[in-house]
C-alpha cells in the first residue's frame, strides 16, 4: 500500500509537505514566459480564446447547472477548482488548443481547391467554420477537464471533506461534462463535413482510450507498472493530451480544402507540440524545485518514468521501499532525490526538445506570417524551463 500514496494523489491531488489538497490542475506548471506568448498569439486571430466558449458557458442550461455547482463551495471536490479556472486561468493553458487551431487555419490561408468558399467570410484570415472548430475543440477538452474532476469514493478520506459533497460533487461533474460534450457535439454536426466529424470523433475515443490507460496504470497495491516504459509512455500521452489538438489542426486544413501534405503538417504540429507540452509539464517538479522545498509529482511523470527505465525495477523497488515512511506512506521528497541523481531529468529535457523541435519543423513548411511567427513562439516556449 505504500507506494500507493504518490499515484493516488496524481489522480486526485498533490502532496505539499505532508498536507493534500485536492485539484484539477496538478502537473500544469508552464515556463514564465507562456503567458506573454499566448496573450501575443490572440491578437493575432481576433480576440482572446477565453471567450471562444461563451456562448456555451452563458446558455440557460449551464446557467442552472452553474447554480447547483454553487452549493460545492467551501467544500473540496475538485470540480470547484474546475469552474475556477474557466474564469480565471492566470497560466493561460485552458484554451491553448483553440488557439493554436485558429493560428494554424490562419497560417495556411485559403487553398487553391477553396474557390466556392467565399473569401469575404473570412474575419482576420479564419473562417467562420474553422473558429467554430476552435471552440468546438476547446468545449471537448473542457468536457473531459470535469469528467476527470470525479472522486474515485473507494479512496474518499475523512480529510476530503463530508462524502454526501463528494458524492453530490461526483454528480454535477457528470452532468456538466455530459452538457459541453453534447454541445460540442452538436456543434461538429453542423459544420456538415463528413470527414472533420470522423477526424474529431475519433479524437474522443482516443481521449477516453488514454484516461482509460492512465486509470490502469495507476496500481492499487504496488505502486508498479513493469510494462510502462517511454515508449508506452509516449503512446498513452498522445491519446489522453495529444490526439484531440493534432486532429484538430488537421480538420482545420480541411475545412479550408487544403491538400493531404497540408494536413499531415498540420497533424504532425498539433502532436508533437502537446507531447512537448506535457513533458515540460511533468519535468516542472524536477528544474523549479529545490532540495528541501515540498514537492509534487506523479509516479507516471516522464522523469519518473525514464529514470525506473534507467536503473531498472529492481532498484526502483528499492527506492520505493527506502521512502517508505513509519506510517506505511511514501516520502515523495526522497523519490524527488532519487530521480534527480541518475539520468531520468536529462532524458526527458531531451525528449522535450526534441518534440519542440519536431513542431517547428512541421509548422516552418508553412508560408511565412505573423501567425506562424506565433505558432514557432509557442513551441520555443515548450522547449523552455
Amino acid at each position: 500500500m505504500h507506494s500507493a500514496v504518490c499515484s493516488r494523489l496524481s489522480r486526485i491531488g498533490l502532496v505539499h509537505g505532508g498536507q493534500r489538497t485536492l485539484s484539477l490542475f496538478s502537473g500544469t506548471t508552464t515556463p514564465s514566459n507562456w503567458s506573454k506568448v499566448v496573450s501575443d498569439a490572440e491578437k493575432i486571430v481576433g480576440y482572446p480564446t477565453s471567450f471562444m466558449s461563451l456562448r456555451c458557458l452563458l446558455s440557460d442550461e449551464l446557467s442552472n447547472v452553474a447554480m447547483h455547482v454553487r452549493k460545492l463551495v467551501g467544500t473540496k471536490h475538485p470540480l470547484l477548482n474546475t469552474a475556477r479556472g474557466f474564469i480565471y486561468d492566470s497560466r493561460n493553458n485552458l484554451q491553448m488548443r483553440g488557439l493554436v487551431v485558429l493560428l494554424l487555419s490562419k497560417t495556411a490561408g485559403p487553398s487553391h481547391a477553396a474557390s466556392d468558399l467565399l473569401a469575404q467570410d473570412m474575419v482576420s484570415g479564419i473562417y467562420p467554420s474553422q473558429r467554430n472548430l476552435a471552440e468546438i475543440t476547446e468545449l471537448i477538452h473542457t468536457a473531459f477537464l470535469v469528467h476527470r474532476g470525479i472522486v474515485d469514493l473507494k479512496e474518499w478520506t475523512n480529510s476530503d471533506g463530508p462524502l454526501k459533497d463528494m458524492e453530490f460533487g461526483n454528480k454535477m461533474a457528470v452532468l456538466s461534462g455530459d452538457f459541453l460534450l453534447a454541445n460540442a457535439c452538436t456543434g461538429l454536426a453542423q459544420l456538415n463535413n463528413t470527414k472533420v466529424v470522423e477526424l474529431i470523433s475519433s479524437a474522443i475515443g482516443d481521449l477516453v482510450q488514454g484516461i482509460y490507460y492512465e486509470n490502469s496504470t495507476h496500481p492499487e497495491e504496488n505502486g508498479l507498472t513493469d510494462d510502462l516504459d517511454v515508449a508506452t509512455w509516449e503512446e498513452q500521452t498522445f491519446l489522453s493530451h495529444g490526439a484531440l489538438l493534432a486532429k484538430s489542426c488537421q480538420a482545420a486544413m480541411e475545412l479550408a480544402r487544403h491538400n493531404q501534405e497540408a494536413q499531415r503538417l498540420a497533424y504532425k504540429y498539433g502532436k508533437h507540440l502537446s507531447l512537448g507540452h506535457k513533458l515540460n509539464s511533468d519535468l516542472q517538479p524536477f528544474v523549479k524545485s529545490s532540495v528541501g522545498e515540498p514537492v509534487s509529482f506523479s509516479l507516471t511523470a516522464a522523469p519518473v518514468v525514464f529514470h525506473r527505465q534507467i536503473v531498472g525495477q529492481e532498484k526502483w523497488r528499492q527506492q520505493l521501499q527506502q521512502a517508505k515512511t513509519f506510517r506505511n506512506q511514501l516520502d515523495c521528497s526522497k523519490l524527488w532525490a532519487a530521480v534527480k541523481s541518475e539520468k531520468g531529468v536529462s532524458s526527458a529535457v531531451d525528449l522535450c526538445r526534441y518534440h519542440g523541435n519536431k513542431a517547428l519543423e512541421a509548422i516552418q513548411a508553412f508560408p511565412s506570417s505573423e501567425a506562424r511567427s506565433a505558432l514557432e513562439n509557442i513551441a520555443s516556449a515548450v522547449n523552455k524551463f
